[in-house]
């Protein structure tokens, strides 16, 4: 099977090896030394101030985004948070859940942020803003700088969710002047899912030591001690902790953060290229290099993925809700190849000859 989702990804055979060996024990100063070289390395790639620290979550990108929310934000704030899809919807899901006030900026699908959209929300007393960089169900990227500008001139801490736009997309927390930044193991990572990571600046820090947290295993005072030394509060994920790791050096290796963007870039411009005769909207106003979603016209888009998965040998993410026969979507991350490329648009256009996709 061929893997075009959006998570979990292909892995390389080197974390893939990682994978088929015992897991070691933990509390060793071996384990420690591979933390804080994954603390290192995650800074860098993710453009962090000097003095920004990162922890290690076992747990799935909506365990840091809620660990994130309620660390950061409590009953007296009000927050500001895009709702332009699944993703967005659960940053309001768990301020509902946690009581903390909000207001949520709705977006058709597909449809990007503006300044304009932003500008109706100056002077009414928000204290943080919640976005998911690239809202995976859509595919829609929105604009950091943008968003960047409006917090430092409206004075709020700002909460990125780059889960699946680290590494893929252009970001740099501290020019956008992000105060968290959060990803996961199984997105442009390439490893299995179970951790994610939780970048945060000086500022967000010095908020988060100062507040009081109504949770044990989501308090972040506790994994920040404990990461000082490499280490996490409770047991973790140690083997995927170890994948993290050389996953981090072979880009590092291969050029850094750069040259990631750029293959992925290449990989999605080739794909598009290849479909573009297709009777397929790219469905989208502004384009991860993540994803492709792609708008079906006369056809079911969760029948295209059963096809392509049971007769063709090859996963394409499918979309829940009111999207799941209108969109699906098309990865770009993890170990793939412009001739993987090949084989799924061969598909595609074998379809439209079987006189399934029309």
């Amino acid at each position: 099977m061929i893997n075009f989702t959006v998570g979990p990804v292909q892995s390389s055979e080197k974390v893939r090896m990682i994978g088929a060996e015992n897991v070691p024990y933990f509390r060793t100063p071996e384990f420690s030394a591979v933390m804080l070289e994954n603390e290192k390395l995650i800074k860098e790639f993710a453009g962090a101030e000097e003095n920004a620290r990162a922890v290690f979550i076992t747990g799935s990108g909506t365990a840091s985004m809620e660990a994130s929310v309620i660390n950061m934000f409590g009953k007296e704030d009000k927050l500001l948070i895009v709702n332009g899809g699944s993703f967005g919807a659960r940053f309001v899901e768990i301020c509902e859940i946690h009581e903390i006030p909000h207001t949520a900026i709705m977006l058709e699908h597909g449809k990007k942020l503006t300044q304009d959209m932003l500008d109706n929300y100056r002077g009414q007393g928000f204290t943080g803003f919640l976005v998911n960089l690239h809202e995976t169900s859509t595919g829609v990227l929105y604009d950091a700088d943008m968003i960047g500008r409006f917090c430092r001139e409206e004075g709020l801490l700002l909460v990125v969710d780059a889960i699946s736009a680290f590494l893929a997309d252009q970001f740099n927390m501290a020019q956008v002047g992000a105060d968290i930044m959060i990803t996961g193991s199984q997105k442009a990572l390439a490893c299995p899912p179970g951790i994610s990571l939780i970048v945060m600046s000086e500022r967000a820090v010095s908020r988060i030591e100062s507040r009081k947290v109504s949770s044990l295993y989501f308090d972040l005072k506790s994994a920040l001690k404990n990461a000082e030394r490499g280490q996490t509060p409770f047991t973790p994920a140690v083997g995927t902790l170890l994948q993290i790791n050389a996953r981090l050096k072979e880009i590092k290796e291969s050029g850094g953060v750069e040259a990631e963007h750029k293959k992925i870039a290449a990989l999605a411009a080739d794909f598009r290229e290849r479909i573009a005769d297709l009777p397929l909207d790219i469905c989208s106003e502004s384009l991860s290099n993540a994803v492709t979603p792609l708008a079906v016209r006369n056809c079911s888009a969760y029948d295209i993925f059963m096809i392509i998965k049971d007769e063709y040998d090859m996963w394409i993410c499918p979309n829940g809700g009111d999207m799941r026969d209108k969109i699906f979507r098309v990865g770009h991350i993890g170990c793939l190849t412009v001739e993987d490329n090949k084989k799924l648009s061969d598909a595609l256009h074998d379809l439209v000859k079987r006189n399934i996709l029309k």
